[in-house]
């Protein structure tokens, strides 16, 4: 086995999609760290609102949770718009950021295609992810997040959007 530096991840090469112009712009000097906390946000294809489905957002939103796609990655918190994702992560030890996010997506597509009746890519190849300082409050960025909904005009109160959880409520 290869040895890598401490607190980082090795790349991982499977499941990568085809490459679109600026997507190796934007992994240029990515690195991920292990037991950091990431804001990672996520867009549909073409912005399409799949999630605007209920039955659609239920099935993706069940994957965000899920231990085996999460691997030794722990949730802090996410929240499902119409047409795009964000996710609070963090890492454990073993799986880098790409290798969790990639399951996230890969599961969550196949499971929101399943009630869309439908196939193809629900998600962009590409995601954006900011690594958290050690001094910025987790939950403050959580509760930023999570009224998303809010700020969209979706609801008047974050609690009568159904598709977030953060593990502080």
């Amino acid at each position: 086995m290869s040895q890598h530096p401490k607190n980082r991840h090795p790349k991982h090469g499977a499941n990568q999609q085809p490459e679109r112009s600026g997507q190796r712009a934007l992994r240029r000097g990515r690195a991920s760290l292990a037991n950091h906390a990431y804001l990672v946000t996520s867009t549909t294809i073409g912005r399409q609102c799949f999630f605007a489905d209920f039955q659609a957002g239920c099935a993706a939103a069940r994957c965000f949770e899920n231990s085996a796609l999460l691997g030794d990655a722990r949730m802090l918190a996410w929240v499902l718009m119409p047409d795009h994702a964000h996710w609070l992560v963090q890492l454990g030890e073993n799986d880098p950021l790409s290798l969790v996010v990639n399951r996230i997506k890969s599961a969550s597509a196949r499971y929101a295609n399943l009630v869309l009746q439908r196939n193809g890519p629900i998600w962009e190849p590409a995601y954006h992810d900011h690594g958290l300082r050690r001094e910025e409050d987790l939950r403050a960025v959580a509760r930023y997040m999570i009224a998303n909904p809010l700020r969209a005009g979706l609801v008047r109160r974050v609690g009568d959007y159904p598709f977030w959880n953060a593990i502080w409520v």
